[in-house]
């Protein structure tokens, strides 16, 4: 076969399976514990699956990207450990063993070894030997015992708590389960209740996690760390008591504006909270009865929209303002939660919109106190939350914002009524669930000795064989149903006692499974203290920003409070973190409903495992959207015969081989290009700048097909240094390919052993470059300027443009854009 037709007959799925077999028999990725390893060590993860089915879309993307650079800091010589596993419990293999009469881990498993088979298939470079699945009772008992040491730090416990319950599934629903304020799998209306459930004081290390967010800025996307932010909701503010009519004891609330005491005109608590129902008089309680059954089919989300017209009831009670003496009406609403501080606040209706809407509705005084040369808020209907200045404040009139916020402060901590105080929007962690197929709770109940934790000598404990059926919700665990399993031994006293029904919630197993890689066989706790010492924390970590708060705020936190157990040395799980968009199509997210779906495996047959890699890759930036109506895999599949055909000329070249000539004497041109190209893929991917990188290497192989074609030829040395650069650097985004390029180049695999590549300092220096002109963004022109243009000589070249000059038209210039030396954009007036 010539090279020419190597190029168009080349089909990179015809060379897949030979190289599955090779790699799998030279397990070649595999991370070296020993201690003594001079390597440097990287620690890269992706984000471990759920066992839904086969990988879907999003999976190829963001395991491409995680594989890329595993794959380039492979190749810098580095000891990398780039795990894989499995998160495994939860409710989806719950419901499929309901409907398949069976147990979950029938389908859990099954769905783990397709998709193990998939990633072989996907070239990606996973250390096979770390594997786990965190249902696993191997895994599970190590959940457990760590479970037992927050709990011997007094952050585990058990309390009441509000919940989203389905009368109908009798089960607890998570808020995204709720939608419109139905149950999503059984469309039934969702009410919420108050069960007994357990929580980890995750709230204890709320400054903490917030401090320490300091040293991710510029590691971790903004966006993350805004979320992380938001969530966890820091406010500083003060703590103020209301003494309530025919009441002994004053309800304390909290509020970020004390300087807006003086504009408190009512006072709201949550309808759903035992203060409501405490502070309601006997003439209002049926009417808060009634409200609150409709209140309860709402999620906290909907809550709190903006967009919802605000309802309430008024309890009969009335409040005293503590700085002026007013009685002011108490209320229960639904837009105050009944977790959020004491569940009340004190209504400023002219400075917060939601008070406002509130007292619009039900025509309670709007009372302006904050001069914001604003018009009135009470004709407006738009509050005004600003700074401004204080008026109708008594002593606090004439002071701005800062200065009333102190001042009301003193004032309140002389009278006794009130303290300056913090307030965390972060609710403590509820992690109990009323399902099976979970870690269970090793907590035991005995009449005689309370709560009782299991021994760690009992561990795991392990659930029992319940299947099909039994799964089914009936208001209570699954669990609960086992009573052989339930009935215990109190492991304190020795009488009869009972095991806690719940599970964990899963989230809980993905908070430490990056510890567990590091020593997975490990016998006598959940990771070997060294290894996790040698490892960790993890360098990069890829995965969806859908895990921005949950998975990644819990993992923080249970890693703060490994380190204040000494169990490791840092206090932060991932020092560098990269966001994966979503894979989209024709402008939407893909579901069954719509009908959108690309199923990968149809995508990998038809155009193969690299040109999918490279399609993820080259579509965009990481972090943005793939629209893959908008992706043409065909013409990466040509890109990579085209790369074949070069490694073909060279071998094809007499006294080509490998080794046979100094590149020094080839195609300088060429030589200039390849170690450029070298220089700029090095920075693009430690910059995690991937699209562009593969765009330097197209760059790279036109410039190689000109020089065989048009120059020296195929038997160059210069050509050879580019096509074993080239297959070198390909590797990272399409191994397959890369591999039998390097064949054919006459070199024993793997690629991935050749090491990467080294740019010649004195063949980088560009001593001319290619200005882009645009007028107005669009492309008119391209000059060849010395690399060290300045920017003012630059700007005048530009403007001296012959199509840059009528592109303007006669238009005026408002402004000249230059970045030196590759780029001119002149704006036109």
């Amino acid at each position: 076969m010539t090279a020419a037709e190597t190029a168009d007959r080349f089909d990179p799925r015809a060379i897949q399976s030979k190289w599955q077999q090779r790699w799998a028999a030279m397990d070649i990725f595999s991370a070296d514990d020993d201690p003594a390893d001079p390597r440097p060590r990287t620690y890269l993860l992706d984000m471990f699956p759920y066992p839904s089915g086969d990988l879907h879309m999003g999976h190829a993307e963001a395991y491409a990207l995680g594989d890329a650079m595993a794959r380039y800091y492979f190749l810098r010589g580095h000891n990398v450990l780039h795990p894989i596993g499995w998160d495994a419990f939860g409710l989806p293999a719950e419901n499929a063993a309901i409907r398949n009469n069976t147990h979950p881990a029938d389908w859990t498993y099954a769905n783990i070894e397709v998709q193990a088979a998939s990633f072989r298939q996907y070239g990606v470079s996973f250390d096979w030997s770390r594997r786990l699945q965190t249902c696993d009772p191997d895994y599970y008992k190590w959940t457990q015992w760590l479970f037992l040491r927050f709990y011997e730090r007094g952050l585990a416990y058990r309390a009441d708590g509000y919940v989203n319950w389905c009368p109908v599934d009798q089960t607890v629903l998570a808020n995204e389960q709720v939608i419109a304020g139905k149950c999503e799998r059984c469309g039934s209306e969702v009410v919420r209740r108050v069960l007994t459930q357990w929580y980890f004081k995750i709230t204890e290390y709320a400054d903490r996690l917030l401090a320490d967010m300091a040293a991710l800025e510029g590691k971790w996307p903004d966006r993350v760390l805004l979320m992380q932010r938001n969530w966890i909701g820091r406010s500083e503010g003060a703590e103020v008591a209301f003494q309530i009519e025919a009441r002994d004891d004053p309800v304390t609330v909290f509020t970020t504006r004390p300087d807006t005491l003086y504009g408190a005109t009512f006072f709201v608590v949550a309808a759903d909270s035992p203060l409501a129902a405490e502070l309601c008089a006997p003439e209002q309680q049926s009417a808060l009865s009634d409200y609150v059954a409709e209140v309860r089919k709402l999620t906290d989300i909907e809550r709190q929209s903006a967009d919802r017209e605000k309802t309430g009831v008024f309890l009969g009670r009335h409040a005293v303002n503590p700085v002026n003496g007013e009685r002011i009406p108490i209320w229960a609403a639904d837009y105050v939660l009944p977790d959020y501080g004491t569940g009340a606040i004190m209504a400023v209706p002219a400075h917060d919109q939601r008070d406002l809407d509130f007292a619009r509705v039900f025509g309670l005084p709007v009372r302006v106190v904050l001069d914001t040369d604003s018009p009135d808020p009470a004709v407006t209907g738009v509050a005004t939350p600003g700074a401004g200045t204080l008026v109708n404040s008594g002593p606090l009139d004439g002071l701005s914002k800062q200065a009333a916020i102190a001042r009301i402060i003193e004032i309140l901590a002389e009278r006794g009524l009130g303290r300056g105080a913090v307030n965390y929007r972060l609710r403590d962690w509820l992690l109990s669930r009323q399902r099976f197929w979970g870690a269970p709770i090793p907590i035991v109940y005995c009449d005689g000795c309370g709560e009782v934790p299991v021994p760690d000598d009992q561990l795991p404990v392990v659930l029992p064989d319940l299947r099909g059926q039994e799964l089914a919700p009936k208001g209570a665990s699954p669990l609960a149903a086992a009573t052989d399993w339930v009935a215990t031994e109190c492991p304190k006293c020795g009488g009869p006692a009972k095991r806690d029904t719940d599970t964990m919630d899963t989230f809980v197993d993905s908070s430490w499974y990056f510890l567990r890689y590091c020593s997975p066989s490990f016998e006598h706790g959940p990771f070997e203290v060294e290894a996790v010492r040698r490892w960790s924390p993890v360098n990069l970590y890829v995965g969806g920003v859908e895990h921005a708060i949950l998975h990644l705020l819990y993992s923080r936190f249970f890693v703060k409070v490994l380190h204040d157990m000494r169990m490791v040395d840092f206090t932060e799980p991932f020092t560098a973190l990269v966001n994966q968009g979503q894979v989209i199509n024709h402008g939407k997210a893909m579901s069954k409903s719509l009908g959108n779906g690309v199923n990968l495996g149809e995508q990998l047959a038809a155009h193969g495992v690299d040109a999918i890699r490279l399609t993820m890759i080259f579509a965009s930036p990481p972090e943005d959207d793939i629209d893959w109506a908008d992706m043409n895999p065909d013409a990466l599949v040509k890109f990579l015969g085209r790369v074949a055909r070069v490694a073909a000329d060279v071998a094809a070249a007499p006294a080509a081989r490998a080794g046979a000539a100094d590149p020094a004497a080839g195609d300088p041109d060429l030589r200039k290009v390849t170690h450029r190209t070298i220089d700029e893929v090095t920075r693009l991917v430690e910059a995690t700048r991937l699209n562009v990188a593969v765009a330097r290497l197209m760059e790279l192989v036109s410039a190689a097909r000109r020089t065989i074609d048009s120059g020296p030829g195929g038997g160059d040395p210069a050509v050879r240094e580019a096509a074993e650069a080239l297959a070198v650097m390909l590797s990272l985004f399409a191994p397959y390919t890369a591999e039998e390029c390097w064949e054919i180049l006459g070199h024993e695999p793997s690629v991935a052993q050749a090491g990467w590549p080294t740019a010649d300092p004195a063949l980088v220096v560009q001593d001319t470059v290619v200005c882009v002109v645009q007028v107005d963004g669009k492309l008119r022109d391209r000059l060849e300027v010395p690399a060290s243009v300045g920017a003012d000589e630059l700007r005048a070249l530009a403007l001296a443009s012959a199509p840059a000059e009528r592109a303007l038209a006669g238009r005026g210039v408002r402004t000249v854009i230059v970045r030196a030396p590759r780029l001119v954009n002149i704006v036109s007036s």
